[in-house]
């Protein structure tokens, strides 16, 4: 595939990254969204910025604290975590909260002596999950006040340090890490964390792995590497729910930091200091690599949907996803409109989906999400196979609370997505 390169913009028919400035040039090791629009950013010396337009304009919010911030995690957006790693007084992890969408934070040494908290995840406002390092897996239902270490069936490598948590139901739970040229390492829970099994030796590699995807509850892929020796960036897969790991170099130097998905088939990863992104079209089959815009060094990414993606990296790096333009004819026959009645609403509301699209061909797949404002989805549909006209969906709203809401539609199809919103009041 040729690829064109124009700093600080990056194209290809898939999409493209362009570099943004924002208000700091120190490293930022971590980014979350929460929507397309509300984003944090931390990094060096207690850095946190925070955007609220997609990462258009940032404010700088003040930690309280001038240790390096490693890992950010917002439920919504008011409510959020970040880790913060002390060297001064103690060593060991300052646990930082806000409330208020980070116009304050307040911090809590985590119970442990020289531990580093590397990840941060939480369900809702009380239980949450935490990995770090020399080894953490820990649990909290209490919004943080205590955590409780998490069993693990032992073996070699079932205490190593922890890099990433990720939960593909409230049963089935991956975690990974590892230690950089001993050994990598996967975790897998099937009963809601209760017990987790860690990678059998033998199918262990030399290094850390840095990111996960889950395809469904058993298919599961993550991303990692050896940037030492040229076995260069890999992944692995399980195909059994972590029970049998199978671990794939893709003939690229480097190691891949992060791993996410834009769409079902679309996945990227960074691979930090090399200065370069790999893509996948075909779910991790295969991968191209490409130079990043500006040349960024990039760790961490996110995208909060199809259309929407966020990295950050070293130098204040930061890098902000662009679908592919559509062509002129395309936008004239392919639009999607949207109509809430009654609106104000009490119990049930009725959404018209009008699709002028003149192939005639029905969408593939797509969702119709209710968020509240905080910006948590609170009501989700499944769309499948809408027509070209009009569509008429009953959708239940009963015992939610009176309130604004938004209401969204993202469809998908032909490898093109749309999105359309509209507020709704419930009284």
């Amino acid at each position: 595939m040729a690829l064109l390169a124009i700093s600080p913009l990056l194209s290809f028919s898939q999409g493209s990254w362009e570099v943004h400035d924002v208000p700091t040039s120190q490293h930022l090791r971590s980014v979350f969204f929460t929507d397309s629009m509300y984003g944090w950013a931390v990094g060096d010396t207690g850095t946190i910025i925070h955007t609220a337009d997609g990462g258009e304009n940032w404010l700088v919010q003040d930690a309280g604290t001038q240790n390096n911030i490693v890992n950010v995690f917002f439920l919504n957006r008011q409510v959020g975590w970040a880790s913060s790693w002390n060297f001064n007084g103690f060593y060991g992890t300052l646990i930082l909260k806000t409330t208020d969408g980070g116009d304050t934070w307040t911090g809590q040494p985590y119970t442990e002596d020289n531990i580093f908290i590397n990840c941060i995840l939480f369900f809702d406002s009380l239980t949450g999950w935490m990995g770090g390092s020399p080894h953490a897996m820990v649990k909290t239902s209490d919004g943080g006040d205590s955590w409780a270490q998490a069993a693990i069936d032992t073996n070699a490598l079932a205490f190593f340090p922890v890099l990433q948590i990720h939960f593909y139901d409230e049963n089935y739970g991956y975690a990974c890490g590892g230690m950089f040229d001993i050994a990598g390492v996967t975790w897998s829970t099937s009963n809601g964390g209760e017990l987790w099994y860690p990678i059998d030796n033998a199918d262990a590699p030399a290094d850390e792995i840095h990111g996960l995807h889950s395809f469904d509850s058993i298919n599961v892929m993550g991303a990692g590497g050896d940037p030492d020796l040229g076995y260069g960036v890999a992944m692995i897969r399980t195909a059994n729910g972590g029970a049998n790991w199978d671990y794939d170099e893709l003939s690229m130097p480097g190691n891949a930091y992060d791993l996410d998905f834009r769409n079902d088939t679309e996945a990227w990863a960074p691979l930090g200091p090399g200065q370069k992104l790999i893509y996948s079209l075909d779910a991790g089959a295969s991968w191209t690599q490409i130079d990043s815009p500006g040349s960024t060094s990039i760790f961490d990414m996110i995208f909060t949907d199809s259309l929407h993606g966020y990295a950050v990296g070293y130098d204040g790096a930061f890098l902000k996803y662009k679908p592919a333009p559509v062509g002129v004819s395309e936008i004239e026959r392919m639009d999607v409109g949207m109509k809430i009645y009654p609106n104000p609403a009490h119990r049930q509301i009725t959404v018209q989906i009008n699709i002028r699209n003149g192939s005639g061909e029905k969408w593939r797949q797509g969702e119709l999400i209710l968020y509240d404002s905080y910006g948590r989805s609170v009501r989700k549909i499944i769309l499948n196979g809408l027509l070209p006209g009009k569509n008429n969906l009953d959708f239940d709203i009963s015992g939610l609370p009176a309130g604004v809401y938004v209401c969204e539609i993202s469809l998908s199809a032909r490898g093109e997505s749309h999105i359309t919103a509209q507020k709704l009041i419930l009284r």
